[in-house]
């Protein structure tokens, strides 16, 4: 189905009319949630997408947390939480939480972060407990563009710039969970890597910059320019793991792709190749991977990088909203 999506004609057009019903249950939830909207103490500033699927929203969450952390500000992260099951929410992630309880992307921005972070399926409590227990006075959103009960004060959409918006249908017939003009509606439009240019007047362009390879359970740090092998194994449970076969391509390597579904949950036999090439996860895999006996895996780190000084443009917005409150 999701590759149909991404050509502009596939059988999966024949699902026009329940797009057609779908774009407009999706507007109409949206104006019934929006006039339920309450009232928050902190300026909440939503990251998200109108796609299916991973776009690169956090490595801009990231970036955005440390860039604000630079100026002085203490923001505070909010998240659904994919992949993990929480005891009880709203729950408060560590470095040391356990990813089956609070998802991959969550550990990753407290670990790479160190600032609060709180998962639930309900954004609004998650946000009203961070305010309660987070010491923060920014909240940014990973994801939860369509949670309208959650009010917001920016919104910047990720776009993944090789697919794009697909075929411009929403569900089934194609991969929007609203329609395209929603793209307009938003603050800022964010193109994750690729040519494509978007309809909206204040967009930029986001590439992931490769940073160092890692040993997984070990101290060795090696640059971009000096990685574990000529040849590897990619191992990727991310939206779009062809763009991390072709990171690590871009650094000259030979690469084997082994794609796994978003927020896979590994075992160690996944890990194992028996080629005599090192193994190479991305930074959200790898932190469901501390625990597995594999050998030699490393992890590419990356950052996410704005153009025309895009990011400073981003911050200075939110830096905005903290004034105005």
């Amino acid at each position: 189905m999701e590759r149909a999506w991404y050509r502009p004609r596939s059988w999966s057009l024949l699902l026009a009319p329940l797009a057609w019903l779908f774009s407009s249950v999706a507007r109409r939830r949206r104006r019934w949630l929006q006039a339920r909207q309450e009232s928050l103490r902190l300026p909440v500033v939503v990251v998200g997408n109108i796609t299916v699927g991973g776009t690169g929203k956090t490595p801009l969450i990231i970036a955005l947390v440390k860039a604000l952390q630079a100026r002085g500000y203490r923001p505070g992260v909010i998240s659904r939480g994919y992949g993990g099951t929480a005891p009880s929410y709203p729950f408060m992630v560590t470095r040391h939480s356990d990813p089956a309880h609070c998802g991959d992307e969550p550990l990753l921005i407290a670990i790479s972060c160190d600032c609060p972070v709180v998962v639930d399926p309900d954004r609004l409590r998650a946000a009203r407990h961070l305010e309660s227990h987070g010491d923060c006075e920014i909240i940014l959103s990973d994801d939860g563009l369509q949670h309208y009960r959650l009010p917001r004060n920016l919104e910047i959409i990720v776009v993944d710039g090789d697919r794009v918006l697909g075929n411009g249908w929403c569900l089934p017939a194609g991969p929007l969970r609203e329609p395209a003009a929603r793209l307009r509606e938003a603050d800022f439009a964010i193109v994750n890597g690729g040519n494509a240019v978007l309809d909206h007047p204040r967009q930029y362009r986001m590439f992931l910059q490769p940073l160092r390879f890692r040993r997984l359970n070990g101290n060795e740090i090696r640059s971009p320019d000096n990685p574990p092998g000529d040849s590897v194994n990619a191992v990727a449970g991310i939206g779009n793991p062809t763009r991390f076969a072709r990171t690590l391509a871009s650094l000259g390597l030979a690469v084997k792709l082994h794609p796994f579904p978003d927020h896979h949950r590994f075992v160690a036999s996944e890990l194992v190749f028996n080629d005599g090439r090192p193994v190479i996860l991305t930074a959200k895999d790898a932190v469901k991977c501390h625990d597995l006996s594999a050998p030699d895996l490393w992890v590419l780190d990356v950052a996410a990088t704005l153009e025309n000084s895009g990011l400073n443009t981003l911050v200075e917005a939110i830096e905005n909203l903290v004034t105005e409150l």
